[in-house]
Parts: C-alpha cells; sequence; structure tokens
C-alpha cells in the first residue's frame, strides 16, 4: 500500500503557511496607522496653529519656559525696577515686561482698574489670544472704588488685598519652629504715635477721624505726615515709629480683609497697634490675637486711652503684646511710594507661574462690593 503521509503532510504545511500569511495582512491591514489617530503631541506656538514637536527635548524646554507677564500700564505711574521682584521678594519665576510690543506673546496680562478710561477706549487689543489671561489689579478697598461699566465679565484672574482674591496680595508672617531670642524690643520715648497723610472725607476717613477726635482728649498723640503734621522723611519712617509704644494702624475705611501695610510697619519694628478696621476675627486671619489692640474691645475712645497709659505703667504686661515674637517673624513694607503696588505685580508674577490652568472672574462687582 502507498504511504500516504509524506504529501499530507506537505499539503497541511503550505495550508499553515498560507493561513498566516493571510492572519499577517489582515492584522497590517487592521492596525496599521490611521489618518483618525490621535495628533502628535505639539507645543502651541503663537504664529501658527499648531506646530509639532520635533523631540521630546523640545516638549520639556517648552513647560520650562517663564510665563511673559505685561504691565498694560504703571499703577499710579510708580515705576520699580522689575528685578525688585527677587531682590525683596525672593520671586524670580516668570518675564516681567511692560512693553506693548509683546502683548501677542503675553501669556498674562495686569491691567489697573483705576487707569481704565470710562469708555475703556484703554484697554488691551480685544479679542484677547486664546491662551492669555487677563489679570485685574485694584488694591482700594469698595468706598474707593468706582464701577466702570463694562468689566463685570472681562478678566480671568483677580489681584487684591481680598482674601478670596485669585491672587490675595498679603504681607504675611512666616512660621519658625526654632523659638528666636534675638528680638528686643527697642527703646520708647514716645506713647502713641500716627503717621497720616490722607485726611480726604471723600475717602471714607469720617469713622477714624470722629474717633482720633474724642482718643485725643485724653491721651497724648504725636503726629506725622502732611495730613496733620509735617512730611516724614522715609529715612527716619520705621525708627519714628519703633521709637513709639503704640501705634494708630487706622484704615481709611472698613470693609472685608481691608487690613492694609499699617498693620505691617509696627508689627516689624516693635511696636504695638492698635488697630480700627474690620472686625478683630478678621485680622486675627492674619495676625496673632495678642499682637495688636483692637479699638472695638473698648466701649469708648476713653476707656481704650485709659488701657494705653495702664499699659505705659506696667512693663510685663506691655512685653506680653511681644510674645508672639519666639515663633513668627514679620516682614516691613516697603515705603517709598514708587514701591506701593511692587507687592501685588511681583505676587501675580508668582502666582502665574505656578497656576497654568484657564479660569474667568465672573460677576466682577458683585463679587468686590457685596
Amino acid at each position: 500500500m502507498a504511504n500516504t503521509n509524506g504529501p499530507s503532510l506537505f499539503r497541511l504545511g503550505i495550508i499553515i503557511t498560507l493561513a498566516g500569511v493571510i492572519s499577517l495582512g489582515i492584522m497590517f491591514f487592521w492596525f496599521s496607522p490611521s489618518k483618525n489617530c490621535p495628533l502628535p503631541v505639539f507645543i502651541p506656538d503663537r504664529n501658527s496653529e499648531i506646530n509639532f514637536a520635533k523631540s521630546n527635548n523640545s516638549v520639556t524646554e517648552n513647560a520650562e519656559e517663564k510665563p511673559i507677564v505685561l504691565l498694560w500700564v504703571w499703577p499710579e505711574n510708580d515705576r520699580f525696577e522689575f528685578s525688585d521682584c527677587k531682590k525683596f521678594c525672593d520671586i524670580d519665576n516668570c518675564h516681567l515686561t511692560d512693553d506693548r510690543a509683546l502683548y501677542n506673546d503675553a501669556d498674562d496680562v495686569i491691567v489697573f482698574h483705576k487707569a481704565i478710561n470710562w469708555d475703556l477706549s484703554n484697554l488691551p487689543p480685544s479679542p484677547r489670544p486664546p491662551f492669555q489671561r487677563w489679570i485685574w489689579l485694584h488694591l482700594e478697598s469698595p468706598t474707593n472704588t468706582k464701577r466702570i461699566p463694562g468689566l463685570e465679565n472681562l478678566f480671568n484672574l483677580t489681584l487684591s488685598y481680598r482674601q478670596d482674591a485669585d491672587i490675595p496680595v498679603r504681607m504675611r508672617l512666616m512660621t519658625r519652629k526654632k523659638p528666636n531670642e534675638d528680638f528686643v524690643i527697642p527703646k520708647k520715648d514716645k506713647l502713641v504715635c500716627w503717621i497720616v497723610s490722607n485726611n480726604d472725607p471723600s475717602t471714607g476717613v469720617d469713622t477714624r477721624n470722629v474717633f482720633y477726635r474724642e482718643f485725643r482728649k485724653y491721651i497724648q498723640v504725636t503726629l506725622f505726615g502732611k495730613a496733620y503734621a509735617k512730611f516724614l522723611d522715609y529715612n527716619d519712617y520705621y525708627p519714628t515709629m519703633a521709637s513709639c509704644k503704640f501705634y494708630l494702624a487706622f484704615e481709611n475705611s472698613i470693609h472685608k480683609d481691608y487690613i492694609t501695610e499699617k498693620i505691617n510697619g509696627p508689627l516689624a519694628v516693635g511696636t504695638v497697634p492698635v488697630v480700627l478696621g474690620p472686625p478683630r476675627r478678621n485680622y486675627e486671619n492674619f495676625v496673632p490675637a495678642e499682637s495688636f489692640i483692637h479699638v472695638n474691645d473698648f466701649p469708648d475712645a476713653k476707656s481704650l486711652a485709659e488701657y494705653l497709659l495702664q499699659l505705659d505703667k506696667d512693663e510685663d504686661a506691655y512685653h506680653k503684646y511681644f510674645n508672639w515674637r519666639k515663633h513668627l517673624t514679620p516682614s516691613p513694607p516697603l515705603i517709598f511710594q514708587t514701591q506701593e503696588f511692587n507687592l501685588a505685580i511681583c505676587t501675580a508674577c508668582d502666582h502665574v507661574a505656578r497656576h497654568r490652568e484657564y479660569k474667568e472672574a465672573h460677576d466682577l462687582y458683585e463679587w468686590y462690593f457685596n
């Protein structure tokens, strides 16, 4: 009988080979690159809609670029060196500029509220580049804020003293674990001092003025500043404040979170601030309860004056107002007029470098005034 196993095995081999070829062909057809596949990784380019990345290195380099932050107008025309952000605030993670030629490349644009024309004619060009964010800069209280129509839904980020702003501007006390034993209370030759330059009734100063007029009947207050006395030279500002046992840190108007540099100065130089502003609990969000005296702690101005006179005679009780210095370190605010907006602008630089996410600020005035 003829042996048929050989031809059968040969045919079986051919069939298996053909099946393999056909299977590979099907797999190639179904799994080959398609025009409908996701686009390759890309880097946004401001000169073209899409610029495909040539290498992984280019993606890394783009991610590490400092954002360009354009200051559209200098607030109150108070100019400073952008390098001051590094010098005074140790902030150097964005590229600050006032060169409007870089508008189309700017990641963020800071717009100063008080400089905006009523007809909005001096705002940056619209429509803004889709990647760009506009930052509303305003440090005044609602009492001193004009409602310029058309801004309600225009900005992406808010830059303000308000704690609930997108970018809150605040000088913080820094904590330290190891107690600071080096602090010494400066020598005092004045009891109560007040450096005040603004006495314009339209700015809401009536509340503090009424209180002060009653308060001075019961205690001596040494005045400085152009509102009541001669201008105090900047070089004498902190030494003078340090020579006072108490300093009147009175805000011009009373609003939530409106706690300005008026309290930071005396805290930094070793003087006890006597505050007039939002409620005590609001102050305690930012500074220790035992670091200041609030006018609301007393039924009237006479009672406050009597308490200060008592502290003047009780050294141990007075020194208790500085116990917080062991674990907290204050920073004195910059006092030159040209430095008024340094902290806000530098803080914005730091924020946008850390937070690249998109956001919009809706109902600007509803938030700010309510």
